[in-house]
């Protein structure tokens, strides 16, 4: 079991470090003000990217900070084209401390081109798209020219079982045709976003894993439709979103499947993996600037004649995050490292061990935060109420809390002897 990061890795990780004290920290509260103005202004202007975040894109670039997230193995030519730092893909443990110096930041993982689902989608595509597929769009995803969403949770089913998905991508001679609704579907909102990939029912004679397949769907194809953005606890996540999307009588090339119909599951497995340690990562950094916001909000304010630290048990409060930010952030290293060392075939209970932890130490400690700073912790004068509701919705991001102990559950007793 090694955690120790690379070389190559240790110097990434201080150069992020240092860009993101530098450049991100001085400019990102004026940033989210400049779109709450917009937004207040009522003219849908809050949708479209601000112009320092091309600026702050192009720096991050011209350092060789861009794409962090690519894969070692499977990133080709185009680490070298659009990657980093002596053009080859870090492993998951080389990967995990950048993205938790991401999490501490809502704008950061855009900077270095490192958003989900674009890095997801990107996965994807190197994995399993074909060389014309990867022409069409990986080289604009990886090059920032455009944006990306995945679609699958749809209104009507209750999505927990991705099995249970309704809208059909049929083949009709050498077309797919897509009908159906998906929602949370993150990133249609920016003006960007010029590729989905939605997964939708092919087959309902197959077995329930062959019966779905992944398509991918231009923005711009007849039929297409943004019914509207979605808000998470009055939250728009601007310029970037959650939408609603209809598909009616859409018709794309049978060349759009990704591997081939029926491979969605088998691609969902592969990509979901690397993705999880990126998100429960990032949690972890947004536990950190959580946590020391609430030290500096209770070493700088008094209340009945003593410092707010010293009051009502937050010593204790502040140890107790310690330990679960120190334990979780070991807890996602091992899955990384199973990930790298066999696969995700080799990591299923490790990765949904921290899809459920993860998410729930943050929220402990945000919610920490957010009582040391009153009332004032639950505006959007402090992140700590977007912090909160951005941890909140990655326990469904990636599948509920229950199917991944229902997982880990089946797999403890297996070892046992104890069947399905």
């Amino acid at each position: 079991m090694d955690f120790a990061p690379s070389p190559r890795a240790q110097e990434l990780t201080e150069l992020v470090r240092a860009f993101m004290t530098e450049e991100i920290e001085p400019v990102e509260a004026a940033y989210h003000q400049e779109l709450k103005r917009r937004r207040e202004a009522g003219k849908g202007e809050q949708w479209q990217e601000l112009p320092i975040m091309k600026e702050l894109q192009a720096k991050a670039r011209a350092q060789g900070l861009w794409n962090l997230f690519l894969p070692a193995g499977h990133e080709g030519p185009y680490a070298e084209k659009y990657g980093t730092l002596g053009g080859t893909g870090l492993s998951n443990v080389d990967y995990a401390p950048i993205a938790e110096l991401t999490g501490r930041s809502f704008i950061a993982p855009y900077v270095f081109n490192c958003n989900a689902p674009d890095t997801g989608n990107s996965e994807v595509l190197l994995k399993y798209g074909t060389q014309a597929q990867k022409d069409e769009w990986l080289d604009p995803l990886l090059d920032g020219r455009i944006r990306s969403a995945f679609l699958m949770t749809e209104p009507a089913v209750a999505s927990s079982d991705a099995t249970n998905m309704e809208l059909t991508a049929v083949i009709d001679g050498d077309s797919i045709v897509l009908n159906g609704t998906k929602w949370f579907s993150t990133g249609v909102g920016h003006p960007d976003c010029d590729i989905f990939i939605v997964m939708g029912l092919t087959d309902p004679e197959a077995d329930r894993h062959h019966r779905h397949s992944m398509v991918l769907v231009p923005r711009n194809t007849p039929g297409v439709k943004i019914e509207r953005m979605l808000n998470t606890m009055g939250f728009y996540d601007e310029p970037h979103g959650h939408g609603e999307v209809s598909l009616t009588d859409v018709r794309v090339p049978r060349e759009n499947f990704v591997s081939g119909p029926g491979e969605a599951f088998a691609i969902a497995q592969g990509r979901l993996g690397p993705g999880r340690v990126h998100h429960c990562m990032r949690l972890i950094g947004l536990a950190e600037k959580s946590l020391e916001l609430a030290i500096e909000r209770g070493t700088s304010r008094e209340a009945f004649g003593k410092k707010l630290i010293n009051l009502g048990g937050n010593r204790e409060r502040l140890a107790q995050a310690r330990i679960a930010i120190e334990s979780t952030r070991l807890l996602v290293l091992n899955a990384a490292w199973k990930l790298d060392v066999g696969g995700a075939m080799n990591a299923i209970s490790e990765v949904s061990q921290i899809k459920v932890a993860a998410p729930r130490m943050a929220l402990d400690v945000i919610d920490f935060a957010m009582q040391i700073h009153g009332g004032g912790g639950m505006t959007d004068d402090f992140p700590l109420a977007g912090a909160w509701t951005g941890a909140r919705s990655l326990r469904f991001a990636d599948g509920p809390d229950e199917v991944h102990l229902g997982l880990i559950a089946r797999l403890e007793l297996m070892k046992h002897g104890v069947s399905r």
